[in-house]
């Protein structure tokens, strides 16, 4: 469990990242933070392994307060997943893979054995493991983040935009390969993005974040698209009303030689309804 207790985030210069901030992230469950830039979400992200400190409040892990924990002994205990990877370009795949497993004392070659499994894991060809990031593409760079991140089997996992350097295709490709491993792991993930879209697909519970890390509303994607709380909320997940009639997000169904077909604001149709 992850508790933020009151926390905010002033700069030197002034400007306020996160106002104060409270919220209790549940144990084995996908919690992802959405915002436009200025939302505060990486802040917060960065909070829970101390790379930002906050001005005021506390942070805890498992009731334990993070401040009261060595910070390099707290990084390599959670796993992290940056935007295109934040690979090292002069290591291989395998020793990527194998870096925070080999800090953490473990024997070299041990560690390396760890990383081909994590390369499976993740759906990475073996044969890749010798490569440079250089040659991977960029969904494969992020898959290769994400098994180092694994390696070390931390208990959380932060990933903050994992995803959105890559190309729609692969993307989604990634939310799944995401979808398959938290299903199989039961990791806590907090997760970071803009793509309300990619929220509502991997979150268990949604944040929705205003300006300085003001929670708009949290819940459910169900819940959320359910009942917006405000207009704030219904205009950024797209279906804020205009002219009595609602935006994208609202769905028709009509008959098509005897199959219920679902169809998108512009009459795109989106998929059949199973009997």
């Amino acid at each position: 469990m992850i508790e933020f207790d009151a926390v905010t985030k002033t700069y030197a210069d002034g400007t306020q990242a996160v106002g104060e901030f409270s919220l209790t992230i549940p144990s084995h469950h996908t919690t992802v933070f959405v915002g436009s830039s200025g939302s505060g979400k990486t802040t917060l992200l960065r909070m829970v392994n101390r790379m930002v400190e906050p001005t005021t409040g506390r942070v805890r892990i498992d009731e334990q307060d993070v401040a009261a924990v060595d910070p390099v002994k707290l990084r390599r205990s959670i796993g992290y997943v940056l935007q295109q990877g934040g690979l090292l370009p002069h290591r291989t795949v395998l020793d990527n893979v194998a870096t925070v497993a080999v800090l953490g004392g473990m024997a070299k070659a041990k560690a390396r054995s760890l990383a081909l499994e994590m390369l499976d894991r993740v759906g990475l060809d073996p044969a890749l493991a010798n490569r440079y990031p250089a040659q991977l593409s960029g969904g494969q760079q992020q898959r290769v983040g994400v098994a180092r991140a694994l390696a070390p089997d931390p208990n959380i996992l932060l990933m903050d935009e994992p995803f959105g350097a890559v190309d729609p295709i692969v993307r989604r490709e990634l939310q799944e390969e995401l979808l398959r491993l938290q299903r199989e792991l039961g990791k806590t993930i907090v997760f970071v993005t803009h793509d309300i879209d990619e929220a509502f697909r991997l979150g268990d519970e949604v944040v929705v974040l205003r300006t300085g890390g003001e929670v708009a509303q949290r819940g459910t994607p169900e819940e959320i698209l359910a009942n917006p709380a405000d207009d704030f909320v219904r205009h950024f997940i797209g279906t804020e009303a205009s002219g009595g009639e609602a935006e994208a997000r609202r769905l028709t169904t009509r008959t098509v030689d005897g199959q219920q077909i679902v169809f998108d604001r512009a009459g795109r149709p989106l998929g059949v309804i199973e009997p």
